[in-house]
């Protein structure tokens, strides 16, 4: 792992930075301390006072046009009034499911204004999982956008039966042809009153806003409660106290608004700050630079593997000549940290820990390298079996605490401040509450994540723990194996799991690579070599399969249940598979004779 320590030196000397941003930082704290769950207040309460703050300000950019926080808010405002006749109350769940652009902010600006509920579809979703999440919950209403009409009537048939003023659709430049059951929303709601909705004023903190998504990655998506409260403190936490925006600064969104780093980090920071928002349909690497010399972008919010979808493209002279002062998210490898903060020239980055379920939030406020930051809230390291899969217990039955520089499982406590608001599924939420975790009576979030304690209150993400697998008797984490096959120069990108073998305990290492040039170019002995000088040997990959391209979620993911499901069983697997044979000094091609014998145990690891 090349994560580092967190020292008193490291602290000191990066807290001294941030006197000349304190104005923005004590605004943050306030909005933190202040936000409560049973005080008004809401999403559309705070629009509104930004709405009269800056109402010529632009909001939003998006390709040729421009809205001002006063177009938006009436916007918004004329849909408010609209759904309302249409009998949308308090409570009530409007699907929505349109790509990004300016008319998903309005909807979902509208929807919290009510005290509805805007439950967020992945837009990239199809058939049986589309039918999966817009049915986990009962949608009242549904806002399609036209260009995700051909998806939503493709699954139609699938769901309950949709009463014939249910169905609104998003209009765009499309040729898209809806049914006759469609009204245009944007059509009926242009002749209602562009005043504030006076339920805007009647809301509580603790209600939901709305409904995101867990990416799925691991089985179908659960549908995580976000509130009022949660975006609030994200405004203040992140938006404020953290990125230090002002009112000048231009945020890019190339993330899709069915994620909470577009919907509530990005979203809420620039409202905090009375900021600006650049919006993109979709991510580009090709074309990302470009947009934010467009746009004269300041900031933007990354995930996943964005960043290294970024390095990966062609170096070009004015790579570094941009107006990008700060950036934030989560999932910046530490193996690429250091060169793209050089390449593109970044002052300053705020890598996050946060996730729609979780309770807390870690954010690297103080511009510290390789670290996804500090929490101040309650939360402890403990001791994990990765092979029994569950934490280790002292002799009273309590979890054991790890120390600095030792990884563990990240829990966090569930108190008053810091809430569970979990998923709509109430047997999902079990699975993620710990009982009596240090002492009787106490409740933590279970994260599922292990995590190196850095020290100073600060973490590094480690590996999901359905991710690290044993071998050899040892953990293996998959991040950290990822990173080494990464840094080989002929590898594009890297997903690392553990598969099972017969005859062998624990799962035998395996990673799906994607090439930066042909196969048969490939150099498999140079390319062993690297791992087994950078990887203890328990941790080296025992088979390689070769990709066109990897399978991710709208949100830069990889999924692995399939590869996980699929092994070396070549009946499924219909791309080269290599393996690294006992005594072997590079991987070879693995034909289906080798395979049988490893099966059978007569090749042994």
């Amino acid at each position: 792992m090349q994560s580092r320590p967190v020292t008193g030196l490291n602290v000191l000397t990066q807290s001294i930075g941030l006197l000349s941003d304190f104005p923005r930082i004590a605004r943050g704290l306030y909005y933190l301390a202040s936000a409560k769950a049973d005080k008004f207040n809401s999403i559309g309460a705070l629009f509104e006072t930004r709405a009269r703050q800056f109402a010529n300000k632009s909001f939003i950019y998006y390709e040729d046009q421009h809205y001002t926080y006063q177009e938006m808010n009436e916007w918004s405002n004329q849909i408010a009034h609209y759904l309302v006749s249409e009998g949308v109350v308090a409570g009530d769940i409007v699907a929505v499911m349109i790509e990004n652009r300016p008319e998903v902010i309005a909807c979902v600006l509208a929807l919290v204004k009510l005290g509805a509920i805007a439950s967020m579809i992945n837009t990239t979703q199809r058939e049986k999982t589309l039918v999966h999440s817009l049915t986990t919950v009962k949608p009242k209403l549904y806002l399609i956008g036209d260009e995700c009409i051909p998806a939503f009537e493709a699954v139609r048939a699938h769901l309950p039966v949709i009463h014939q003023h249910a169905l609104y659709r998003i209009t765009e430049n499309s040729n898209n042809t809806p049914s006759k059951d469609y009204k245009s929303l944007l059509e009926h709601c242009a002749n209602h009153s562009k005043s504030n909705p006076l339920s805007s004023q009647t809301i509580q903190m603790k209600q939901p806003a709305y409904y995101i998504f867990t990416s799925g990655t691991t089985g179908m998506p659960k549908a995580s409660v976000l509130t009022h409260f949660r975006w609030i403190k994200a405004m203040g936490a992140f938006g404020l106290a953290t990125f230090r925006l002002r009112s000048d600064d231009i945020f890019y969104v190339c993330l899709p608004f069915y994620h909470n780093n577009a919907l509530t980090v990005s979203w809420a920071s620039v409202v905090g700050a009375g900021a600006s928002m650049a919006i993109t349909k979709k991510f580009s690497a090709s074309r990302f630079w470009d947009d934010c010399r467009r746009y004269k972008v300041t900031t933007f919010c990354y995930i996943g593997e964005l960043c290294r979808y970024l390095l990966n493209q062609p170096k070009k002279e004015n790579d570094a000549d941009n107006s990008i002062r700060v950036i934030g998210g989560n999932g910046l490898r530490p193996d690429i940290w250091m060169e793209f903060k050089q390449r593109f020239n970044i002052e300053r980055i705020v890598e996050l820990y946060a996730a729609s379920e979780c309770n807390i939030a870690f954010v690297n406020s103080l511009n510290l390298d390789k670290t996804a930051g500090f929490c101040p809230m309650s939360y402890d390291v403990v001791e994990y079996d990765i092979e029994k899969d569950k934490p280790v217990l002292d002799e009273k039955g309590f979890m054991k605490p790890v120390s600095n520089g030792e990884s563990g499982l990240l829990v966090a406590e569930i108190t008053e401040r810091s809430p569970f608001e979990g998923y709509t599924n109430s047997e999902a939420n079990k699975k993620k509450v710990l009982n009596d975790v240090f002492k009787t009576g106490d409740q933590y979030f279970n994260s599922g994540d292990i995590v190196l304690k850095q020290g100073w209150r600060h973490i590094a993400f480690v590996d999901r723990l359905g991710d690290t697998f044993r071998w050899k008797g040892e953990n293996v984490a998959t991040t950290e194996v990822e990173e080494e096959v990464n840094l080989y120069e002929q590898i594009e990108n890297a997903v690392v799991y553990g598969v099972q073998l017969p005859h062998c305990d624990g799962r035998a290492g395996m990673a799906a690579v994607t090439l930066n040039t042909e196969l048969n170019q490939f150099d498999s002995k140079a390319f062993t070599t690297h791992l087994r000088n950078k990887l203890p040997a328990y941790a080296v990959p025992l088979f390689i399969r070769v990709r066109s391209e990897q399978t991710v979620t709208g949100t830069f993911k990889y999924r692995k249940v399939e590869l996980k499901e699929e092994g070396i069983d070549l009946t499924k697997v219909n791309e080269p598979l290599l393996v690294l044979l006992p005594k072997s000094d590079q991987y070879e091609p693995a034909s289906q004779t080798v395979l049988d014998k490893i099966m059978a145990g007569d090749i042994l690891f």
